[in-house]
This record gives structure tokens, sequence and C-alpha cells, in this order.
């Protein structure tokens, strides 16, 4: 099992947390997503729909840290058992944030060296669980950055909703999975309508259905935060299911 790195990098420098954020927090509520609720932006999935239709193999592009290390050959994996033919590519390092990517030339040099049909943006693991101030300065103006880069390459942009870790954060008092999720899902929310409206793969739904269905402990590694090869299989049935689902390819 590959190991993964902790995500702590570049996390001291947007904090400390307030008595009054962790009330915030703690009373946000924390409500499990219905089976069928998504974060997809219609107009942006009849985008990759469309796409995906007119060529022959999808270039799939992960921009992220260690959530993103095992799931570029997972959905690779499950695209070509469904007979897609999908290459991915990435630029991830272990614990960064969209801020790093975006200062580091070699990640905005594999973003432009091809024509990807998708790139999937992922931030930080804690980040979009930050009040909404916090996310708005630190997340936003990054993820709006990689949106716009993308387009500009003729890409569709995709945020890769995360998930809650398994205990919740150490340092908000009370905190666990579900509620962390909840936020989680919030702040890529926010970013999408932020960025104007782009499809969120909703991985970390997918994951409160599994975890609220006894199988939480299967998905993680033991750190209670990385992915586990069940966890990357989870998450790359999302990823496949809003890219390909419903979409009929050109015949060769």
């Amino acid at each position: 099992m590959m190991k993964r790195t902790q995500e702590h990098e570049g996390v001291d420098r947007i904090f400390p947390i307030t008595v009054s954020w962790l009330v915030i927090l703690l009373a946000s509520g924390c409500a499990a997503p219905s089976q069928n609720q998504t974060l997809e932006n219609p107009v942006a999935l009849v985008e990759i729909k469309e796409k995906v239709k007119k060529v022959k193999t999808t270039e799939v592009l992960f921009i992220g840290n260690s959530y993103s290390f095992g799931v570029p050959k997972a959905f690779k994996q499950l695209a070509r058992q469904n007979g897609e033919k999908v290459r991915v590519g990435n630029a991830t390092h272990g614990g960064w944030t969209l801020e790093q990517h975006l200062e580091h030339e070699p990640t905005l040099e594999k973003l432009r060296s091809r024509d990807w049909d998708v790139v999937v943006i992922q931030e930080q693991s804690q980040r979009p669980a930050l009040k909404e101030s916090q996310r708005h300065a630190v997340m936003d103006p990054a993820v709006q950055f990689f949106v716009n880069q993308a387009r500009a390459i003729g890409a569709t942009p995709m945020l890769y909703q995360t998930w809650g870790r398994r205990d919740g954060l150490d340092w908000v008092k009370g905190d666990d999975f579900l509620q962390m999720n909840s936020r989680i899902r919030e702040g890529y929310r926010s970013a999408s309508d932020q960025a104007g409206g782009v499809t969120v793969v909703p991985a970390g739904d997918a994951w409160e259905r599994e975890f609220l269905d006894g199988r939480g402990n299967e998905l993680f590694e033991d750190d209670g935060s990385h992915p586990s090869e069940f966890g990357d299989k989870v998450t790359a049935e999302v990823f496949y299911d809003t890219i390909f689902s419903n979409s009929s390819r050109v015949p060769e």
C-alpha cells in the first residue's frame, strides 16, 4: 500500500482558531447527503459529456496533493474496465495547497503541456473546512486561478470535493467525520459559486454514504485521513460517473 505524506504543510499560517469560529463550526449542522445529491453544475456537465463524445481518448490532469496520489490510477483502471480510453497526468505533492501549486512552475508547465480535456482541482484537505472568511482568503483565489487556466487551454475544470477525517480535526472540540465532511461540502460548493459555477465531483458524499453504512474504517489508512485502496476505489467511481455516465462516444 502506498505510503502517504501527512498534510500539515502550509497550515500554521492560516490559524489560530478563535472561540467564535468553534461555535460557528459546531453549530453548522451536518445533514447527510441524499443518494442522488451532487454538487454538479448542469451546464458544465453538458460541456464534459459533449467533449467526451468527440474524443477517442479522454485526457485528465489531477492537480492536488496526497489525497490524489492513488485516485488517477484507480480512475484509469475503472474507465478501461468499462471500455473507455483515458490518459491521466498528475501534479501532486504531499500536503500542498493550491496556493503552492500556482507558485510552482512545473505545475503550470504540466497544465499547459497538453490539450487536457478535464483538469481536476483539489485543495489541501483542511482548507475547505475553514470558516467562510478564511476560505475566501486562502482557497477561493487559487481555485479561481486554476479554473481560469484550465478554461484558457480549452479544458473543463472540476473541483474534487474530498472528505472529512475519520475523527474530525483534533483542534476543533467535539469534531467528527460528519461535521467536518459537511464543512468540506460547503467549502467546495462556495468555491464553485465563486468561480462561476464549476462542476464539483462529490467524492466526499460517496464517502459519507459508505461511512453511514458502517464501512467508514475501510475508507481510511491507519492515520484516519488518507484514502485506503477501498477509499481510492470509491472516489474513482464518482469520477467515472461524473465524466462518463450517460455519454456515447463517437465510433472509431
